[in-house]
């Protein structure tokens, strides 16, 4: 669309990053929301906002100024969708069947982006760009159907969201759940270790798939446009790994007995630091088929560290693990505007792309993170409830 309407790359910039600031401010009232009046109301709202706004997106780039407020009104209402998704399945889902239900639930993405990767460049090439925003549109209102048809208010909503009453200085209204502790979640370490390493998972995904197109046109010599149906393979990988996770994380508490906070730590942990080792084997790929692996393996192994770090926010905050969510998503997204700003510093600060140099300065900065986020979740993180004084099950 940009080309077609001569915009130059600045305004392009701008449109693009419209999205994530969207995207981000909404996170922590989308898990407030979905906390006080449900999951599957705020699915539905974020689903038909959503998909209105990509419907009635220009399909001319020379409005640029609607598109920029289309794209901000898209980021605002997906930003409720992971936490309303955790709550949705804090409030169904036992404590040993969380991790497998996350990592499926989440690992639907991967699996959307490999998709995507091999469909739209096709329905682009045939109706024209503008084309794309319709089809996301359309699959949105499609989904919202099924979600009304399928969708369903909380088992034993008043355990859930008991009614507090009483009279007096803090207490609860009558007909509303209690206050959400924020303070005492603010201050806790545990949830603080969930926060950093999803800013650690984020900062080497997007660093990973932002310049991958730059990676193997600099560090390979190949067109990533022309591997064809290789390039959806780290999609693929992260699939299969964050379900491969869930699965872990589950059947060590299940069938070996080992504690929650045991569990989900170990998982995180061989997830990190995998991914850390392949992030330092990428500037050393010497071939297109070295180089997706490494990548493969990079995004794959982090992958499988979301059995460990974002399940936890239901072990420890079970009532409030959308809005628990919403706080660690909001660093996920702040990690990928500034992740993907400064890679592109330290390459150019090292004579450019080109340059094997800033590459394997950028990498070992995703690579440290890996690290320095996994022991920081051995150090800090719990494995028991710390806030609500009631769980569902």
């Amino acid at each position: 669309m940009a080309k077609e309407a001569g915009v130059d790359e600045a305004v392009k910039g701008t449109v693009l990053s419209a999205f994530y600031w969207g995207y981000g401010v909404s996170q922590v009232p989308g898990g407030w929301a979905a906390q006080r009046w449900g999951g599957r109301v705020m699915l539905a709202g974020s689903f038909f906002l959503w998909s209105t706004a990509s419907l009635l997106t220009p399909s001319s780039a020379k409005n640029n100024g609607a598109i920029i407020v289309a794209r901000v009104l898209v980021g605002v209402a997906q930003g409720v969708l992971i936490p309303s998704v955790h709550t949705v399945l804090s409030q169904w889902i036992p404590p040993h069947e969380r991790a497998r239900a996350v990592s499926l639930t989440t690992s639907g993405m991967y699996l959307g982006s490999a998709a995507a990767m091999q469909v739209l460049p096709s329905i682009a090439a045939a109706a024209g760009p503008a084309a794309l925003l319709k089809a996301v549109g359309a699959l949105g209102m499609l989904w919202l159907g099924l979600w009304l048809v399928v969708g369903r208010d909380v088992p034993h909503r008043a355990s859930v969201m008991p009614i507090v009453s009483g009279e007096g200085p803090g207490a609860a209204r009558k007909g509303r759940p209690p206050a959400t502790p924020w303070a005492r979640m603010l201050r806790h370490p545990a949830v603080w270790a969930i926060v950093v390493n999803n800013f650690t998972f984020h900062y080497a995904f997007y660093v990973v798939m932002n310049w991958l197109p730059t990676y193997f046109d600099k560090v390979l010599h190949a067109n990533l446009a022309e591997l064809g149906a290789v390039k959806t393979l780290p999609y693929l990988i992260m699939f299969f790994c964050s379900n491969l996770g869930g699965w872990l994380g589950d059947h060590l508490i299940t069938r070996h007995r080992y504690p929650v906070a045991r569990a989900r730590k170990l998982v995180n942990s061989i997830g990190f630091w995998g991914a850390a080792c392949a992030l330092m084997f990428m500037p050393a790929a010497s071939s297109v088929s070295s180089g997706v692996r490494a990548t493969s393996c990079a995004l794959g192994m982090a992958a499988l560290a979301r059995g460990g770090f974002s399940v936890n926010h239901m072990d420890i905050a079970p009532k409030y693990a959308g809005v628990v969510m919403g706080i660690s998503n909001t660093a996920g997204t702040l990690s990928g505007v500034v992740g993907v700003a400064v890679t592109g510093l330290l390459l150019q600060h090292t004579s450019g792309a080109s340059s094997l140099a800033g590459w394997w300065l950028a990498l070992s900065a995703a690579a440290l993170q890996c690290i320095g986020g996994s022991l920081f979740f051995l150090a800090a993180a719990r494995g028991e409830r710390l806030f609500g004084d009631t769980d569902q099950f």
